[in-house]
């Protein structure tokens, strides 16, 4: 008998940990239609993926919940395991954010995916080869016969992402719970994957429960929008009408904080006659090893930083923006050209000279949780950078921890605390405070808001341009958001295949680019209107792949 109600059917959840915890979910009532696509969005914290959890009965051993969740009729809440296995894959699954975490990376593909099938009944070895190549085919993997035997390490960050929702796909589920699926992938490859999705709800009549902080993802994809904050439902409505008319005020906030490409850029930058970094026909080249062929990350690119400048560097995956920050920390060696920070050529230096060179750049990561030692406290692992290199010690080294936490606008007490202690913004605070322990010269900031969600990342954008106008530090600001680089760059360096094709100010790329490949990248950026996002997608479609052009290194 063919199920004609919703999907999925939430009533009443509530998730706590320990009987006497705070919920973390509350009363929570949702539902998600057959062939719909529902967006649940809000800060960190607010519950949406212990919603996710929930659903498929994945909870941590210490949360219980409490109320319903129906899945196509079937009770999740309090179900026993052998029910839980039989929904799983086939009833709802899970398109996660991390696919280099998601794959078994000494598995190929195609035998993944195979297992997937063969988990699902009674499917045989050549059976299931060729239903996962029918599978890559349907994700638009290229070429997914031969594809189909190569490692996760041989795709690219968006070809992973399509083998992991073909692995949600091979039982062929109801609702594809997507937790933030396009958070790691650059404007172009983000575009694809959710006309991806978009494809399967349509031709397959696949619902989407997607989890998200990106709001211009909700306008480009959602059918209706529900909006949490810590654990209680706030607004749920169409998406059209929650970007026109938000009825609550945490609603309008959250919206406000979103960076779009169309608001007043940095101010038009200009080099100073003594820049702080100089590359100049730059080549990096990473030898062969293991099996894998010799790659040139760039090739001839010049561009110069000044003091007090920011300079964005954008472009997709594989295109040289990080090669170009570890180059320019000295971490990276040129093939040929020349790096110059502070007047001295990194090329030319000892190591030993180059420790010390090093003590005035620094870097700001990605991913705080991943840079902070789990182990060690907040104000140690401020004070390293100062300690390795002899720079402050006892009750100097004590101040001046505490005078950059104050900076970057957290509590000295906070020194105490251990990293697990923190809020992912709070930890993105930490990292600044180290990087600038120091004073560098030069910051390398590498997708420093890229894991947070838009109201913190507002928070940490308007602290670094606070800590920019104090310290007075060069910047080259790697991202893959171009909302956010607008905000914060001067200029910015566009590259693509290790070469630069076009850099000037944030105002002029931005506003009126020259190259085709430009306006391919600001086009792919979705933007949190959901009729204005629907005519940027045809036109995009409409205008098909774009050639490119490289600036020269005398350009």
């Amino acid at each position: 008998m063919t199920q004609t109600g919703p999907i999925l059917e939430i009533e009443d959840l509530s998730i706590r940990f320990g009987a006497t915890g705070d919920p973390v979910v509350d009363g929570l009532n949702l539902t998600v239609g057959r062939g719909e696509i529902l967006a649940l969005v809000g800060e960190s914290g607010s519950g949406k993926s212990m919603t996710a959890k929930a659903v498929l009965g994945l909870l941590p051993d210490t949360a219980e919940a409490s109320g319903s969740i129906r899945l196509g009729g079937t009770q999740v809440v309090g179900a026993g395991e052998g029910t839980l296995a039989q929904l799983r894959g086939t009833r709802a699954a899970m398109v996660f954010q991390e696919p280099q975490t998601a794959l078994n990376p000494v598995q190929k593909v195609g035998w993944q995916i195979a297992q997937a099938l063969r988990a699902h009944g009674k499917v045989g070895r050549g059976e299931a080869r060729a239903r996962a190549v029918e599978l890559l085919r349907l994700v638009e993997i290229p070429d997914p016969e031969r594809r189909v035997d190569w490692y996760p390490h041989q795709l690219s960050g968006g070809q992973k992402q399509r083998v992991v929702i073909a692995l949600a796909l091979s039982g062929d589920p109801d609702l594809l719970i997507a937790d933030e699926p396009t958070t790691a992938l650059d404007v172009t490859v983000q575009a694809e994957i959710l006309d991806l999705l978009r494809g399967l709800r349509t031709e397959r009549g696949a619902a989407i429960l997607l989890i998200t902080h990106n709001m211009g993802v909700v306008a480009d994809i959602a059918d209706r929008v529900a909006v949490m904050r810590r654990g209680e439902l706030v607004e749920e409505s169409g998406v059209h009408e929650l970007f026109s008319a938000p009825r609550e005020k945490y609603t309008t906030q959250l919206l406000a904080a979103v960076p779009r490409l169309g608001d007043t850029a940095g101010p038009v930058g200009t080099v100073p006659a003594e820049p702080v970094l100089v590359v100049r026909d730059l080549d990096v080249v990473y030898p062969a090893r293991l099996g894998n062929k010799e790659f040139h990350a760039l090739r001839g690119v010049g561009l110069e930083v000044g003091a007090g400048e920011v300079l964005g560097l954008v472009g997709e995956s594989g295109s040289g923006k990080t090669t170009l920050g570890r180059a320019a920390l000295g971490v990276v060696r040129a093939t040929a050209g020349s790096v110059v920070f502070d007047g001295t050529d990194l090329g030319t230096v000892s190591r030993r000279d180059l420790r010390g060179l090093r003590k005035g750049v620094a870097l700001v990561h990605q991913d705080p949780a991943a840079s902070l030692d789990p182990r060690r406290s907040i104000g140690d692992s401020v004070a390293e950078p100062l300690v390795v290199h002899r720079a402050a010690s006892g009750a100097l080294l004590r101040a001046r921890v505490g005078d950059l936490l104050e900076a970057v606008r957290l509590p000295r007490a906070f020194a105490d605390r251990r990293p697990a202690e923190l809020s992912g913004g709070q930890r993105q605070r930490v990292a600044l405070a180290r990087a600038l322990v120091l004073a560098p010269r030069l910051l390398v900031a590498d997708e420093p808001t890229s894991a947070l969600d838009v109201s913190v990342q507002s928070e940490i954008l308007d602290l670094f341009a606070d800590l920019r106008e104090e310290f007075r530090f060069a910047c080259l600001f790697i991202s893959h958001d171009l909302a956010v680089v607008n905000r914060v760059a001067d200029r910015v360096a566009v590259l693509r295949g290790g070469e630069l094709v076009e850099i000037g100010s944030t105002a002029s790329v931005f506003g009126d680019p020259q190259q085709d490949y430009t306006r391919g990248l600001l086009g792919a950026v979705p933007v949190p209107d959901p009729v204005e996002q629907r005519r940027r997608r045809e036109d995009r479609v409409a205008s098909g792949p774009r050639p490119v052009k490289v600036l020269s290194a005398a350009s």
